[in-house]
């Protein structure tokens, strides 16, 4: 989280009441390994862009411990919509399965697999694209994937600030991470086929709308 919007962050999460049991113990469980997922606000506001933006289909690439997944895949099993998301570590991957199977959620598709080769085997188009995976890969995976996003979708690029480290002092072993995630911010901001938005909440929020 940034540190400078903690105190703003803190607030806007007391006001959040969560109701679902399996989010709130898939929380508890993240809390208590330190598996990196969302933050409470950024849940929801993906619930609410994937809700008000009338979202149908979702490419997903960092499934984790399918936190994520299971808020966005509830939203849009509504719709008769499908949830595809991608997810390179085995345990986590698998914890996602059990987590997915108590949600009785039928509509996401699991890859266990590497983004980088698996997005290119996808034959969808999709309204929502979230990514929340390697860092370091974050330029490869949005150029992948905004190849099947329909017109007027939205990428939504997680953590792309990366705990600040993107204007602040940082340790020398993420130099490369930091320089790649500037020129990325950077590209996207230039790029003439969508608008692109950048929202300090979270640890960085992007938003690139497919013109």
């Amino acid at each position: 989280m940034l540190e400078e919007l903690k105190e703003a962050n803190q607030y806007v999460i007391n006001k959040i009441k969560e109701k679902d049991l399996l989010i709130l113990e898939i929380e508890e469980y993240a809390k208590e390994y330190n598996v990196p997922i969302v933050t409470k606000e950024v849940a929801e506001y993906l619930r609410f862009l994937v809700r008000d933006k009338n979202v149908k289909n979702i490419l997903e690439v960092g499934t984790a411990i399918g936190y994520s997944g299971i808020i966005m895949g509830k939203e849009i099993e509504k719709k008769d919509g499908k949830l595809y998301t991608i997810e390179i570590d085995e345990e986590r991957y698998n914890t996602a399965q059990e987590n997915i199977k108590k949600s009785g959620l039928k509509n996401i598709i699991s890859i266990k697999g590497d983004a980088i080769e698996e997005i290119s085997k996808i034959n969808e188009y999709f309204d929502f694209v979230f990514i929340d995976a390697s860092k370091g890969h974050y330029k490869q995976f949005f150029e992948d994937s905004v190849k099947l996003l329909n017109k007027d979708g939205i990428i939504f690029i997680d953590n792309i600030m990366f705990r600040g480290y993107l204007y602040k002092e940082y340790p020398k072993r993420f130099k490369t991470i930091v320089k790649r995630l500037n020129e990325f911010i950077e590209y996207l901001h230039e790029r003439k086929d969508g608008e692109f938005v950048l929202l300090p909440f979270g640890d960085g929020v992007g938003l690139f709308r497919k013109k």
